[in-house]
């Protein structure tokens, strides 16, 4: 290039100082800050010269008679130059500089080779293939956010486009603009290790065009003196060991089959693109089964941060600036890459006042990601329903990490809390479907800390206590107290009306272990006791869903909750009994929105598909969809109780309350009410708890109020 630019006449040395103009005063640094400034690299000294002259940055630095970047007298010792008052000799100045610009110019400074600067870069360069041009670039950006003079004076050059950057790169580096450029790419290696980026969206000056991996990387490579890795730290981190085992994952036995032979191929043949997501509701232990596939492999696990060095969240484009740095880094050892809480990067929500997520902004770069990944990275979220359908397609495999059926939730509690819990407890916690394994272990690592402060025979009921508090925060039911029933005998069939013999309905249905049946009838009639009468008769454990539990708000997510209820109930071996079902078996040809038939289509491909036994039960018949009802193999109308049910009913009931038996004005009474139900009886049994019932004729009032209630509401609905 030349020394022209140096000294290119005495005119252009510096603007002249005019005799009334007022100069800007300089503050001078303490002495401590000198002795750093003086410090500075002779290559960084270069680049602050070059900016000065090479680059045109000189009449906006000396102007009015002050440096307007006043670190720079201390850098070059120019305080003989600038008075007591701060005005500079600006032409004595500027020439002293031009001078010192040529001689460090001819000497082609570098970085100390044994600084911890310069060894970094080394290794890194070795570690991911960084060509020389590569490692000044990187030398230069890491500079620019490091050291204060040199970013200031970087910015009196003003913004400059991405093509203007190249050029003035290869001013400061010595390097052609062309060279710099191909450097620079999004497909250069700076930028597919996430090293070193150029922000192509705007205008912006020097520093702010060379975006680092990190706030933290500058500081790492420049003060530490270790592994390449480390210079990752509160980016990518050493996950932790599991707790668990894979035998604690038998619920997804199948999907271990096929994913630990996918992983173990990969890593053996280095083949790209491996990707796993695992989904699930919160505390179902998906991280715990990314650490214990990593120890089964016997691969280091390293996880992308979410957090900082300050427990703050790391903005989604850093962490995808980490996960790509991580495919260099650790692209020669033996590794898997843990990506958690994949929402903040695939969540393709948008508002009005909100920008485009990481995943959407950069939408093609993920999936090139997804495609060409050297390590194998297991990506875990809470649900799929934030990651678009371009994304999943790209997953070797997506496996589902649902809440554990009930052995297994058996399984977990007596390991967790076995010391703690009573078998019938224990029983009662695993009757939950929405205890996750991760609720119970932290309430159990709770009591067992402070379990020397209790009362004695309290542990229990304090972990209880933890459990519920969390599942009522989660919106979820609480584990349920030792029974106490409505009824103080058991479920009599003797007390059901129906067209069918019930006793002959179980025995068939215990010798075929598969039944689609649909009950139907009046509200308290006994649909869902006689469900759990099978449950007991047949002993297969029972899960009971009302509507309202499968309903949901979000398009398609209802058809997500019954293919998953059909699934857990096949994985507990138990019955599944859906109550209030026709809220989602309406006729199909009623609907006026697509979704609407939706789930009805779900609700008979999963019929079909199920093996096992299958209850519906609902009030309501009317405006059922009739390919639904020919789906159920059996349909049983459970009625309002005759007239001797409801009088063998009470005078059971009138024994168990210690009452006299009931004569005969009773049960002309009794007869003339027309719909009574089991039900009804169980609402004046617990009346009872509270408001005592002194005799019979007392317990058939409280019956007519019941069937008064019933008149009021049909006669306010019909007149509606």
């Amino acid at each position: 290039m030349g020394d022209s630019w140096l000294f290119p006449n005495d005119d252009d040395s510096g603007p002249a100082l005019r005799k009334n103009a007022k100069p800007r005063r300089h503050r001078r640094s303490p002495a401590g800050v000198q002795d750093s400034l003086r410090a500075l690299p002779d290559v960084v000294k270069l680049w602050l010269l070059k900016i000065l002259f090479a680059l045109g940055a000189e009449r906006q630095c000396f102007r009015e008679g002050s440096v307007r970047v006043s670190a720079l007298i201390d850098v070059f010792s120019l305080q003989d130059m600038v008075d007591a008052d701060g005005d500079a000799d600006v032409t004595k100045i500027t020439r002293y500089l031009r001078a010192q610009c040529l001689r460090l110019a001819r000497s082609s400074p570098g970085f100390p080779a044994d600084s911890n600067f310069a060894q970094n870069v080394s290794r890194l360069a070795e570690l991911v293939g960084l060509t020389d041009t590569d490692c000044r670039i990187l030398e230069l950006a890491v500079t620019l956010k490091s050291e204060t003079v040199l970013e200031e004076t970087a910015d009196l050059l003003g913004g400059m486009s991405s093509m203007a950057l190249a050029d003035r790169l290869a001013v400061l580096l010595d390097i052609p603009a062309g060279e710099i450029r191909e450097r620079l790419s999004p497909q250069g290696l700076l930028a597919q290790t996430g090293l070193v980026c150029v922000d192509r969206n705007s205008s912006g000056t020097l520093s702010y065009k060379l975006d680092l991996l990190s706030s933290t990387f500058a500081d790492n490579i420049l003060t530490l003196n270790t592994d390449p890795v480390s210079l990752l730290r509160y980016m990518v981190v050493p996950s932790t060991g599991p707790q668990l085992d894979l035998v604690d994952y038998g619920h997804v036995s199948d999907d271990l089959k096929i994913v630990r032979p996918l992983l173990r191929k990969a890593g053996e043949s280095g083949r790209c693109g491996v990707n796993i997501l695992i989904y699930g509701p919160p505390g179902t232990g998906k991280s715990e089964l990314v650490r214990v596939l990593a120890r089964d492999l016997g691969c280091e696990l390293f996880e992308i941060a979410s957090e900082d060095a300050d427990g703050e969240p790391i903005d989604p484009n850093q962490r995808l600036k980490a996960f790509r740095a991580a495919q260099s880094f650790f692209s020669q050892r033996k590794a898997l890459l843990f990506f958690d809480e994949v929402e903040d990067i695939f969540d393709d929500s948008s508002s009005l006042f909100r920008q485009k997520n990481a995943g959407q902004g950069r939408k093609a770069w993920i999936n090139r990601a997804l495609e060409g990944n050297r390590v194998p990275a297991l990506w875990v979220s809470n649900s799929t329903a934030c990651v678009d359908n371009a994304f999943i397609r790209r997953f070797d495999m997506v496996i589902e990490l649902p809440v554990p059926p009930k052995a297994q939730r058996s399984k977990i509690i007596r390991a967790a809390a076995g010391d703690l819990l009573d078998a019938a407890a224990i029983e009662r916690f695993a009757e939950s479907e929405v205890l996750a394994p991760a609720v119970l272990t932290r309430a159990a690592s709770v009591v067992h800390r402070i379990r020397d402060e209790l009362p004695s025979g309290e542990e229990g009921a304090s972990l209880e206590r933890l459990v519920n508090s969390t599942l009522e925060a989660q919106l979820h039911p609480l584990i349920q107290a030792r029974g106490k029933k409505s009824l103080p005998d058991t479920y009599d069939l003797a007390f059901v009306h129906t067209d069918k013999d019930l006793v002959q309905v179980a025995q068939g249905i215990g010798t075929a272990r598969c039944a689609r049946i649909c009950l139907y009838g009046p509200p308290g009639t006994g649909k869902t006791a006689f469900g759990h009468f099978l449950a007991q008769h047949l002993e297969m454990p029972m899960l009971v869903l009302r509507a309202s539990d499968i309903l949901s708000k979000w398009v398609g997510e209802a058809e997500k909750n019954i293919a998953r209820a059909f699934r857990q109930a096949a994985n507990d071996g138990a019955i599944l009994l859906i109550d209030e079902v026709d809220s989602f078996l309406r006729d199909r040809r009623g609907v006026t929105h697509g979704w609407e038939a939706t789930s009805v289509n779900e609700m008979l491909t999963q019929m079909e598909a199920f093996e096992g036994v299958f209850i519906a039960s609902t009030n309501l018949l009317d405006g059922f969809d009739q390919a639904a009802l020919r789906r159920f193999d059996l349909k049983l109308k459970f009625d309002y109780l005759c007239a001797d049910q409801a009088w063998m009913l009470l005078c059971r009931q009138a024994r168990a309350l210690g009452l006299p038996e009931p004569l005969a004005e009773s049960r002309a009474r009794l007869a003339r009410i027309h719909t009574l139900t089991p039900g009804d009886y169980a609402a004046v049994v617990r009346r009872h708890r509270f408001h005592p019932i002194q005799s019979v004729e007392a317990f058939v009032t409280a019956l007519e109020e019941e069937f008064a209630l019933k008149e009021d509401r049909a006669q306010v609905m019909g007149f509606v």
